[in-house]
């Protein structure tokens, strides 16, 4: 077949065995690959009520379908299992090397069920798949774990690492796998499922080609695409930002926004380009959500500058098929010690969150929690937990052992991220988020706990925009910010390809309407959703989708690679395939589909002073608009009888008799 492999690898770690097993064609015109192909086998395989932590979870390392085909921005690898953080369907996306590294390697995804008795790593060179002793790597932090696998693969082809660190290792349920050494799958706590099944590492050094219908044409979608993205004008600067911010602040008025001014940020500075801009504007949340841009004002946010972060940068790098290339290698400590360079939502979780101005502190946290492989957004909102329980007399100094818990304190946030990795003291309290930590305190601890669904939420404030508040409690895993809001729905401007999709025609338009639960607002959550699960499944970066549709290719990138002759309308179904089959997963396991989420995000009690002073979200109409606009029932959010009926449609084939038998 073009552009996939048609074939997945499942590794049974209790028995030790590896095993292929051919996909049929059906699958990726009805899911594509991606994140499609990993709810597709884990809904058939992950049975109803199945331990997270358990034997019977299955683990999915997945590749886009569009990965390694010639198209551009276009290399994101997914994991996907239930999260043993929330209870429901668990997925993290990152970029890295590790997406086409799978393709190479003859698969479009490798699954991993049962448990290890002892560590071990998988590894896959070109037509060699063994399962080795990782008990040398047990304990080691995910740098020194890819470094020294890299050493032992050295090879005339390098090898790709994805790995966990001692968080994951000691179960920590907010505990994420790094592949280039520090790149992070964070979300969903899905690190913890790696450690429970005593898999240290998967490594990478296939050598398989990967191909496509026609290359040609996928060559002039993007060489188009390129010149759009190396557009860049000379003007930009952090202080210009933040002046926008503060004129967004102050105007009565909200601006549609054209994702390619975003590019221009994002090109030079990285995710972190509109610092201060999200903190006056009122996007980034201050002092765990109950504060506002009143309280960390220009003279304070300074301290997050971004041409600050830039001067530190020592080298750019790019994703793979990526030629904005917003990632960077910065250097701390005096210049003795590199991280990552770190990303916007970290710097605001270990910033303006906790009240922090130490930029040096936040690099160091940065790499503490990318060596430990630690999601820094749930680490970030559970510091800022443990400050306002403490200042509440919940968690005393006896907890702490010591350790005065206060605001804009950066030895606060080291000491208890140290606390947190290792699980001593207060931090085996904090491993697992704020959901479990709030539930062991007990009495007050509710109050102080900022999440939905039991994730912690980033930075992206639903005050500001309710999209993110929306989507926060009706994706199939809560508390996510990649999967939609109303200013992603501006960026894509679906209504140049789709003609069902609403047009925003206007680019001043009254803030208020915002907050209005219109069957409009919910149409453009609807269509973040299909799109955003679209994309996952080509293996897609929405930072190239944020381009708008009418500048990145991607409904013509995927006829290209397959050769099929779907239209947009056809593509956008297969969205609402995958989105749909992931809430069936989370319906199947009898839970509620409606996230319970924090009062503050959504301005309940709405706040007195800042930016969005006054503001509140209609959540519960959204929600229930958004699922009769999905197709789902309006009042539970289940999706109709068809998803389920295709789902029992399909074949079973003789792989999933073996594994039913084996496995039950």
């Amino acid at each position: 077949m073009n552009a996939v492999s048609g074939k997945i690898l499942w590794v049974d770690l209790t028995r030790q065995t590896c095993s292929e097993e051919a996909v049929p064609p059906e699958v990726y015109e009805t899911y594509l690959s991606g994140l499609g192909l990993a709810a597709y086998y884990l809904y058939r395989r992950i049975p109803p009520g199945a331990d997270a932590l358990g034997p019977e979870n299955v683990l999915a390392f997945v590749s886009g379908l569009l990965t390694g085909t010639g198209s551009m921005m276009t290399g994101r690898w997914m994991v996907a299992g239930k999260s043993p953080l929330t209870g429901t369907w668990g997925d993290a996306n990152c970029g890295g090397t590790l997406s086409p590294a799978i393709k190479q390697c003859g698969y479009d995804g490798i699954f991993f069920s049962g448990i290890s008795e002892k560590p071990v790593y998988l590894y896959i060179g070109h037509g060699k798949v063994e399962l080795r002793d990782a008990s040398h790597l047990w304990g080691l932090d995910t740098r020194q774990t890819e470094d020294t696998l890299l050493a032992a693969h050295q090879n005339k082809r390098s090898a790709s690492v994805a790995c966990i660190g001692p968080a994951a290792e000691k179960l920590s349920l907010i505990a994420g796998i790094s592949n280039d050494q520090g790149r992070m799958a964070a979300r969903s706590g899905l690190g913890a499922v790696m450690g429970s099944k005593k898999l240290k590492a998967v490594v990478l050094q296939g050598a398989y080609p990967i191909q496509a219908a026609d290359p040609e044409e996928i060559k002039r979608l993007s060489d188009r695409f390129a010149r759009v993205a190396a557009f860049q004008p000379p003007f930009l600067n952090g202080f210009g930002a933040r002046l926008l911010g503060v004129l967004m602040r102050l105007m009565p008025l909200s601006m549609r926004q054209d994702g390619i001014l975003y590019k221009f940020f994002l090109q030079k500075y990285g995710t972190t380009g509109l610092n201060q801009y999200s903190i006056e504007s009122g996007d980034a949340p201050i002092r765990n959500w109950a504060g506002s841009s009143a309280d960390f004002p220009g003279q304070r946010s300074a301290s997050v500058n971004p041409d600050r972060i830039r001067a530190r940068e020592t080298e750019k790098y790019h994703c793979y098929s990526c030629p904005v290339g917003c990632g960077g290698m910065t250097h701390f400590n005096n210049g003795k010690a590199d991280t990552h360079k770190p990303e916007y939502e970290t710097v605001l979780a270990l910033g303006g969150l906790l009240m922090n101005e130490d930029l040096e502190s936040i690099f160091a946290a940065n790499e503490k929690l990318n060596r430990a492989g630690m999601d820094t957004i749930s680490a970030g909102g559970t510091v800022a937990f443990a400050i306002e329980c403490y200042q509440n007399g919940l968690i005393t100094r006896e907890d702490t052992g010591g350790l005065e818990l206060k605001w804009d304190d950066p030895r606060v946030v080291l000491n208890l991220l140290d606390m947190m990795i290792a699980r001593e003291g207060i931090g085996d309290l904090l491993a697992d988020g704020t959901r479990l930590a709030a539930q062991r305190l007990g009495g007050r601890a509710r109050e102080y706990a900022v999440e939905a669904g039991g994730q912690e939420l980033a930075m992206h404030d639903g005050r500001n925009d309710p999209g993110f508040a929306l989507h926060a409690v009706v994706e199939p895993t809560p508390g996510r910010h990649t999967i939609g809001a109303y200013l992603y729905y501006e960026m894509y401007q679906l209504w140049r390809r789709l003609p069902n999709a609403p047009r925003v025609k206007q680019l001043f338009y009254p803030k208020k309407n915002k907050y209005i639960d219109s069957a409009e607002k919910a149409r453009w959550a609807a269509l973040n959703s299909q799109y955003t699960a679209l994309l996952n499944g080509a293996g897609a970066c929405i930072f190239g989708a944020f381009l708008g549709a009418q500048r990145f290719p991607i409904f013509e990138w995927l006829n290209a690679a397959t050769g099929w002759q779907k239209g947009p309308q056809e593509y956008m179904q297969i969205g609402w395939n995958i989105q749909s089959l992931r809430q069936a997963f989370n319906a199947r396991e009898g839970i509620s589909l409606r996230h319970a989420i924090h009062p503050r995000p959504i301005g309940d009690p709405p706040q007195t002073q800042g930016a969005n002073r006054g503001a509140s979200v209609p959540l519960q109409a959204l929600t229930r608009l958004y699922w009769q606009e999905m197709g789902w029932d309006p009042e539970t959010g289940r999706p109709p009888e068809e998803v389920f009926a295709r789902l029992n449609g399909h074949k079973t084939t003789r792989e999933e008799k073996e594994y039913a038998h084996a496995n039950h």
